[in-house]
């Protein structure tokens, strides 16, 4: 899976979590699952508290988060 692909698994709504970026349209904010990854939570650990998550949904958030580091925004898809 590209990053490109990876990215393209967070969404961004006005109507969902204040149009903070999200897994697929869900309620997790990217930026939840990164605080859980510095924490030093395993991304098992991860998947098992929250079973509707993929280990490609944790990759993506670590493919945002370092976009993020380069760029001052990153262009994602609005969930339609």
């Amino acid at each position: 899976m590209t990053t490109n692909d990876l990215l393209a698994r967070i969404t961004t709504d006005p109507a969902v979590c204040f149009g903070k970026p999200c897994i697929r349209g869900r309620r997790i904010w990217v930026s939840f699952i990164l605080d859980l990854l510095a924490d030093g939570w395993t991304s098992d650990q991860i998947l098992a508290d929250y079973p509707g998550l993929e280990d490609a949904d944790i990759r993506a958030c670590l493919a945002y988060g370092s976009a993020m580091a380069r760029e001052r925004f990153v262009h994602v898809r609005s969930a339609s």
